[in-house]
């Protein structure tokens, strides 16, 4: 009976505990992070942070755990009416915040949809890459229909092609100083969510501003909540 207790008490302190941050944001544990070196509250706290105020405004709660949508998908994180799902597989605290910082790029575009993509600058941009990119792929004997370069919701043919007939690492190569990853071409969302991403995980914005200058200067724009007023 003795052991029976101890052992029920030994995984009670092994559970992660779920937790409420400064801001009011719920973190629930569905299930525990594998990775028992990683501490979520530091990492969410440094979302907090880092981001502004007025671009958390929708992100109600996070769940880390593991969903179904992940292995359909194949993805490791997704946000959805106000809850920001994420995997409980990651291989570091960066890894962590990557995912965090990803995906509340995606919650963004429900407050402030129109301050991003009403003036196509990041469309013409992201359409002018693609553009770019289909000559290389077409120089490098890849033949990929061209109607999938002139679209900009996620198509999961396309991006399966890149994943398994280019492959990410190649892409990857191809793609320096062209997208900010070899995701980014994928969708418009996925264009503006990873040039979000890399804006708040390196201070030097430098690389960002080179190669998408239309998509740096729409994230500095929110950033600032002053110029976003005036808009």
């Amino acid at each position: 009976m003795l052991y029976r207790l101890r052992e029920q008490q030994k995984k009670l302190m092994q559970a992660p505990s779920n937790f409420y941050t400064p801001r009011g944001t719920h973190v629930y544990f569905k299930d525990a992070l594998l990775n028992k070196e990683i501490d979520v509250e530091r990492v969410v706290a440094r979302l907090e942070n880092s981001l502004p105020e007025h671009l958390l405004s929708d992100l109600e709660m996070i769940v880390v755990g593991w969903f179904e949508e992940f292995e359909e998908r194949n993805i490791n994180a997704f946000y959805k009416d106000g809850i920001l799902h994420v995997s409980n597989i990651q291989s570091s605290e960066e890894d962590l915040y990557d995912d965090l910082v990803h995906e509340t790029a995606h919650s963004i575009e429900n407050i402030y949809g129109y301050e991003i993509y009403s003036d196509y600058k990041i469309k013409e941009e992201f359409l002018r890459k693609r553009e770019y990119l289909r000559n290389l792929l077409v120089s490098m004997g890849f033949s990929i229909p061209s109607k999938y370069f002139s679209e900009v919701e996620y198509n999961p043919d396309f991006d399966d092609i890149l994943l398994k007939d280019v492959g990410y690492d190649k892409l990857g190569n191809i793609c320096k100083g062209l997208f900010i990853s070899p995701y980014a071409p994928t969708s418009l969302r996925e264009y503006f969510a990873t040039g979000f991403t890399d804006f708040y995980l390196n201070p030097d914005h430098g690389y960002l501003k080179k190669v998408s200058p239309e998509l740096y200067k729409k994230i500095l724009l929110l950033h600032n909540p002053k110029k976003l007023d005036n808009q």
